[in-house]
Parts: C-alpha cells; structure tokens; sequence
C-alpha cells in the first residue's frame, strides 16, 4: 500500500504540486493556530530586546519569539547540540506534520525529501564560541559546535527526524531563502524526485553581532519607545525593517499522492520565479527592475495573466526604498489591475525573520487562500504618495481570492516569487 502511494499516477513532465501542512512558529505565536489568529486580529509580535543588554544599540526592540521551550520538541540532551534556528526549524516540521496528517510510513522513505534554509544560521552558536575560543581556549571548544551551527543542519536534523531519505538540501539566499526552499522543492515534486517535500526556512539572528550589523548598516527601525508600531510597510512613516526570529516550514506534496491518502489540501503551487538583480551588495535596484521580472516570471511558469491575481503578499519591509520600488513594480506588471489587487505585509506584525520569512508568508497565503481571507497590514495610518495600492490596511478582509502571490528580496540582489492557486476538489 505505501508503495503504491510513493508512485506516481500523473506521467507528465510537471506534476501538480500541493501544500498539505503549514508550520509557524513566529514572534506571533508557537504553532500555525496561535500564529493565524494573532494575525487575523491584526497584534503585532514586536517588543523590547530581552535576549542581551540593548544599552549600547540604536535599535533596542525586536520581534523575539516568546513562549518557546526546545524540550518541547527534543530530548533535553539535544539542544546543547543545536542552534535554536535549529531547535525553530524542527518545532515548525512538527507542527507542519501533525497539519498534514501525514503517517510515519510516509516520511520514512526515499520519496520525502528536505529543503529547508536560513540566511544567516547559527550566527549565535559561532558567537558564542569565538567568545570560548578566546578565552578558555581551542581545547575548550564543543564538539558540536561545527553541526549545531550550519546551515544545512536544519535540514539534516529534520531528515533525521523524520527518516526522510530523499532529496535533502538548504537554500541560502538571504531574505529569498524560504520562497527560494519552498520553488525548489516544488520543482522537486513536479519532476518526480520525490512526493513529499519539507520546505520553507529558519532563523534565529536576535544576537548581539546580528542586531549590531544591522544597527551599522542603518537597516532597522528605531522606533524604540513603541515597539509594536514599528513596523510599518508601505506607511509614510516608516524608518526601517524590526528583526524577527522563528520559523516557516510547510509540506508540499503531489497532488496525487495527496489525494490518495484523503489529505487536507490548502492550495496548489502553480508558479515561482528567480532573478538577480546585478546591481548592489544590500540595496535593491532602485529601477525595481528584478522585483517586475520576478513576479512575470512567476506569472508566466503558471500560465497565468496578471489581471488573474487578487492578493500579493508582498515583501513589504517597512524600509523607506523597498516598499516603494516593490510598489512601483507591482504597478508595471499588474497594470490597471494594481489598484484592485490587495497588497497584504505580514512583516507589519512578525517583524523580518530574514531567510525564515519566505516560508511564513507562503504558509500565511496558503491560510488565506483556505480562508478566504486577507491578513491586514498594520500600523498604516499615514499614506506615501509613492506607495498608493490596497494594502488591506489594520484589518483582516473576508475575499474571494483565487491566485495569490507571495514576494521575497534579498541581499545580493537575490529576488524569489511564488503563485499559489486556491484548490477546489
């Protein structure tokens, strides 16, 4: 029977691929449910640092993930030896398994693979470390400070987890690296080198040197005396992203297989796209010119016209130039048709979970398109003539939405996009 599941019943060259598990764990909350009612009531995850001494940090506040216990997840012994990126990952696998339903037998075999990154991994650990090293001394160092630190970690420990003994690889692409996980495992699917696919991505980069880095290069907020308005994409006011930490994992599936196992079907994957920008190390190309190439590319995969679409997740950062040159390409691909698509920012309320946020937002669009509902974009009191679309401000809206589209930009110039389509069995 289970052989016969991992087989495929569809022969042509692009199987259809589903998601059948969304697992979040954010700032918002530990667990998919937790996290889709905080944002349906639009509550913002964001508050003062706690992780370390802020004193000497121009931002002090951050979207740091409260409530989390590793022992909830793992034997006690393990989480010495891993990261909590990590120790995030494997909390949203499970959360992601126990959505899907997805039985033992089916995990354990060649057909389940893993594809889950980060864009910084364990940026604490290597911290942490260096400071032993310097210190104590090399022979004081952990053995396990090499495994519980990079980033194709994740992945492994869930493949371990799971016995997944199909593809297993990890995405680094910066704040593309959960969108660019979750497109690569499709395609995964969709060539038949597996019928099940962890995917999505993982961070933890609330650290001294991680929020120092950013603090340097003049990237975050520093609305310090009201932490929960900080974040504020597309408003006039916006001074910069809030950092947050966590994890976005979901399972992708052939839809045939999904369906042969009775699963609960969220949406399909029917496009994704990729491009570079060639222009800078951190800033994106003030012509938007990689943001509208990637979203036609998406569009075009699918075999969809951009006047098909009724909600954009977008990247939406809370930064003075992205959410304008975002807004401005949006404009060029959709036409006419922007000012009718709701433009939604889940980073209104998570903060920026870098590498992880392209897997919780997928997983968020994959809620609103079971749903029929939009997640608002919070703290837009104060409108940008430069950013003039339906960005579903403070409030969820019921909806009709058929495509979805979910938008990730990176350093590097690294740009990621994914069209989900909503299933009707």
């Amino acid at each position: 029977m289970l052989s016969e599941l991992g087989e495929s019943t569809q022969n042509s060259a692009k199987r259809r691929v589903v998601i059948t598990g969304v697992g979040l764990v954010t700032p918002m909350g530990v667990g998919t449910l937790p996290n889709w009612e905080a944002m349906l009531a639009g509550r913002s995850g964001i508050g003062p640092i706690t992780k370390f001494d802020t004193a000497r940090f121009s931002t002090k506040i951050a979207g740091e993930l409260k409530g989390f216990n590793p022992v909830d997840f793992m034997e006690r012994k393990e989480v010495r030896k891993m990261d909590p990126f990590i120790q995030y990952a494997l909390a949203a696998a499970h959360f992601a398994v126990e959505d899907a339903g997805l039985p033992d037998g089916l995990l354990r075999t060649d057909r389940c693979g893993v594809d889950v990154g980060s864009g910084i991994g364990g940026i604490g650990t290597i911290e942490d470390t260096h400071k032993v090293l310097l210190e104590k001394g090399a022979d004081r160092v952990s053995p396990f400070f090499l495994i519980s630190s990079i980033i194709n970690e994740a992945s492994g420990q869930i493949s371990i987890r799971y016995g997944a003994k199909g593809p297993n690889l990890a995405a680094v692409t910066a704040c593309t690296t959960g969108t660019h996980c979750i497109g690569d495992a499709s395609r995964l699917i969709a060539r038949d080198e597996a019928d099940v696919m962890f995917a999505g991505g993982a961070e933890a980069p609330i650290t001294p040197l991680g929020m120092a880095g950013f603090c340097a290069m003049k990237a975050l907020s520093e609305r310090n005396d009201e932490p929960e308005r900080a974040s504020r994409p597309f408003d006039a006011r916006r001074d910069g992203f809030v950092m947050g930490e966590g994890a976005g994992i979901l399972i992708v599936e052939e839809l045939g297989h999904a369906l042969r196992r009775g699963a609960k079907i969220y949406a399909e994957i029917v496009g994704f796209g990729m491009t570079g920008d060639a222009y800078h190390v951190a800033s994106p190309d003030l012509s938007g010119d990689g943001a509208e190439r990637v979203m036609r590319r998406a569009l075009a995969d699918a075999g969809v016209p951009a006047d098909a679409v009724q909600l954009i997740n977008a990247h939406g950062t809370s930064t003075p130039l992205n959410d304008k040159i975002e807004t401005a390409a949006i404009k060029r691909v959709f036409g006419p048709h922007a000012a009718r698509v709701a433009v939604s920012s889940t980073k209104s309320m998570t903060g920026h979970l870098l590498g992880a946020t392209g897997g919780v937002e997928a997983g968020v669009v994959a809620l609103c398109l079971k749903h029929q509902i939009i997640t608002p974009t919070i703290n837009y009191e104060n409108p940008d003539p430069e950013c003039d679309l339906d960005y579903v401000p403070n409030v969820a809206r019921p909806a009709e939405i058929v495509y979805a589209l979910s938008n990730s930009f990176g350093f590097g110039g690294t740009n990621g996009a994914l069209l989900f389509r909503r299933y009707d069995a």
